[in-house]
C-alpha cells in the first residue's frame, strides 16, 4: 500500500510540474514568453508601529499633544502593544475590555479629563476606585517603565482620541 501511495504521489507531482511549465526542459522551442509571476501578498500587519512621518504626525491617526513628539507617540504605541502592561486590560486596539478597562479611543474619559496632563497623571498615580472597572488600575500599570516610558505612552493614548 505504501508503494502505491508513494507512486501516485510522485504522478501528481510531476503533472503538477508539468502544467505549470516546469516539465519542459527546452525554452528555445516556446513561441510565447511565460506570464509573469504574480504579485506577492502584502505582509501581515504586525504590532511594531510604523515609522513616525516627518513633522509633528504620529504613526497613529490622531493629533501629537503638545509637549510630545510624534516618535514619542510611536514608543508609546510600542510599550501599549507590545508589553502586555496596556493592552491586557484596554485591549490590542485600546478599545476597552469590559470590566478591565475603558476604551482609550472615543471621548469618553472616566477618571481624567483626557488632556496630556492628565493622562499622564493617571498613568502615573493609576486609578485607585475606577468608574467602571471591577479592578483597580496600579500605578504605571503595576509595572516599573520611566516616566520618559508614561509620557510616551500618554502621548499614544492621547493620539488616539483626539
Amino acid at each position: 500500500m505504501k508503494r502505491y501511495a508513494s507512486t501516485s504521489l510522485a504522478g501528481v507531482m510531476a503533472l503538477a510540474l508539468i502544467a505549470c511549465g516546469g516539465g519542459d526542459t527546452d525554452s528555445s522551442s516556446s513561441s510565447t514568453p511565460a506570464p509573469a509571476p504574480a504579485a506577492a501578498p502584502a505582509p501581515a500587519a504586525t504590532t511594531t508601529p510604523p515609522a513616525a512621518p516627518a513633522g509633528d504626525e504620529p504613526a497613529a491617526a490622531g493629533a501629537v499633544p503638545e509637549g510630545a513628539t510624534a516618535d514619542m507617540v510611536a514608543v508609546g504605541q510600542t510599550i501599549f502593544s507590545s508589553t502586555g502592561l496596556c493592552f491586557s486590560c484596554h485591549g490590542p486596539t485600546a478599545t476597552g475590555v469590559p470590566q478591565l478597562g475603558p476604551n482609550l479611543t472615543d471621548d469618553v474619559w472616566l477618571n481624567t479629563d483626557g488632556t496630556y496632563e492628565g493622562i499622564i497623571q493617571v498613568v502615573m498615580e493609576g486609578v485607585a476606585d475606577p468608574i467602571e472597572a471591577a479592578a483597580p488600575m496600579m500605578a504605571k500599570g503595576g509595572s516599573t517603565i520611566s516616566d520618559d516610558d508614561v509620557r510616551a505612552v500618554a502621548a499614544y493614548v492621547y493620539s488616539l482620541s483626539h
